[in-house]
């Protein structure tokens, strides 16, 4: 089917404008706001850049949010493939399609050609690691003319419009990919807004990009701070030193103005990920015994403060197909009893690791501690900003990890999570996970094209991963954006992709 549209970025806007009248203390009159140029967009963001903003690691999203760089494709705000720098596309057969560019330029003032579209995917193809979102897919890209691309895939990719609209996938100008590997954003991208300085992990300075091809953005420039700590993200926006400061702690949500609190469903869950690769968690009688021993629903009200549901899978109510879908887990290893526990992990420690960038994390970390050792386990925790532990983490140096992860971050489609979660060659595994039915379920689903079946299949490949015990599913966010009263236009997104566009500005 050929698919176009127009006005991208205005499809990804999950609600109206943000309305309300003028509060001075959290209005950019406060602290800071002086000699500030107007009209640019001050907003604080939670987790600082692995790797100054290459589009391989999870720097990729701040990309999306601020609007910066592009896919061929993006999301709809139902979830659907939309055009980005691709106006259309058809599929040629199960494993070939071609998509048709649309007139834009590159923010150092390139043209966007179908061969700057196959040198952009073929660096992300060569990327190591490889993007989340390319776990389970290898994609062979051509350019037919200088405005067609023909991209392949080794097997059938039913949903491939949607992998692509992956900010990992974005479309960077041809000076943006080092000789050694590394990739550059700053100053090449296509978006409305171009990044024209980046100071280390703290600060980055965008300026609005006149050349834009969906037209001029409201905003004359945006202004990003990385605060690590959530409640001086809270009193940043208090304070008047930002506009907007995304992932409020939901304890510091009721201290908001009500007109500047935000309450967003969101596609996060919140899991305990146990290495199944080394360590104590090789053994599924320990597994189940963790399993059973912890209790997600006890961190709604007392961590959460009620932002959260209890966990009913992977999957939770902000992905409004998965509970009338989901399959009954069966299979699982006998739990160890407490004594079992304490005799088989005897002189040996449950290394428990969470990151401080999401606040609830640490103090939901010490109450599953107080579980597990109450099932025998003796724990010790390793907390850390998660820049600071991503390597260790993929590395499997920690027995378990409190985690909070968007589901449908990377293309919308629950398979692809999974393939990079949970299968044998995952590159986001962390639960070091190899499984053959847990790989023959994601394969099996992932070669699914009709879109009913592929999220039956999606979710009997969700049983067959709680099967294991390598994740215990906690609860399902409801995330909190702090956004001053000043301020229209900002997307509030269950996927936490989008934030900022061309029509997010001051009053």
């Amino acid at each position: 089917m050929r698919t176009t549209s127009r006005g991208l970025l205005m499809t990804l806007a999950l609600t109206p404008l943000l309305a309300g009248c003028f509060v001075a203390s959290e209005s950019g009159s406060g602290p800071g706001a002086e000699g500030r140029s107007a009209g640019r967009l001050r907003i604080a963001l939670a987790v600082p850049p692995v790797q100054a903003l290459s589009p391989y690691s999870n720097d990729a999203t701040v990309l999306s949010k601020v609007s910066v760089a592009e896919g061929l494709t993006a999301l709809d705000k139902n979830g659907a493939a939309a055009p980005g720098l691709a106006e259309s596309w058809k599929q040629v057969n199960p494993t070939t399609w071609t998509f048709e560019l649309r007139k834009a330029t590159f923010q150092d003032g390139t043209q966007v050609t179908a061969e700057s579209v196959v040198n952009a995917l073929d660096h992300a193809g060569a990327a190591e690691p490889k993007p989340r979102v390319l776990s389970d897919v290898t994609l062979t890209a051509k350019a037919d003319d200088a405005d067609t691309v023909t991209i392949s895939t080794k097997a059938a990719d039913p949903v491939l419009p949607l992998r692509l609209a992956s900010p990992a996938l974005a479309v960077l100008a041809a000076k943006a990919y080092g000789k050694d590997g590394t990739v550059s954003p700053v100053g090449t991208g296509t978006g409305p807004f171009r990044i024209t300085k980046l100071t280390g992990k703290s600060k980055a300075a965008l300026d609005r990009y006149d050349g834009y091809w969906g037209g001029k953005a409201k905003a004359s420039g945006i202004d990003v701070t990385w605060i690590a700590d959530g409640t001086a993200r809270a009193n940043a926006l208090r304070g008047g030193e930002v506009d907007i400061a995304e992932w409020i702690p939901t304890a510091q949500a009721n201290l908001l103005d009500v007109k500047t609190r935000h309450e967003v469903p969101s596609v996060r869950t919140d899991s305990l990920v146990l290495n199944t690769g080394d360590g104590l968690f090789t053994d599924p009688a320990l597994r189940a015994a963790a399993r059973e021993a912890v209790d997600g629903s006890a961190l709604v009200d007392s961590v959460f403060g009620g932002y959260a549901d209890p966990a009913q899978g992977l999957f939770g109510p902000a992905v409004s197909w998965a509970a009338g879908k989901r399959v009954e887990v069966t299979g699982r290893a006998k739990a160890a009893t407490t004594a079992q526990v304490k005799a088989a992990t005897k002189g040996k420690t449950l290394r428990l690791a969470t990151y401080t960038n999401r606040a609830e994390l640490p103090e939901a970390a010490t109450v599953l501690q107080q579980q597990l050792e109450k099932a025998g386990f003796t724990v010790k925790q390793d907390v850390r900003e998660y820049t600071q532990m991503e390597a260790d983490l993929l590395a499997g140096k920690y027995d378990a990890l409190v985690f909070s992860r968007v589901t449908l971050l990377d293309t919308g489609d629950a398979v692809a999570y999974l393939a990079s979660d949970y299968t044998s060659d995952g590159v986001y595994n962390i639960a070091r996970l190899k499984d053959p039915k847990v790989d023959q379920a994601v394969k099996s689903a992932a070669e699914e094209g009709d879109t009913t079946k592929r999220q039956q299949k999606s979710m009997a490949a969700e049983a067959q991963i709680l099967r294991t015990d390598a994740v215990v599913p906690l609860v399902h966010e409801k995330v909190v954006q702090g956004i001053a009263t000043r301020v229209e236009g900002v997307l509030l997104d269950p996927r936490e992709r989008s934030l900022i566009d061309v029509d997010t500005h001051l009053k």
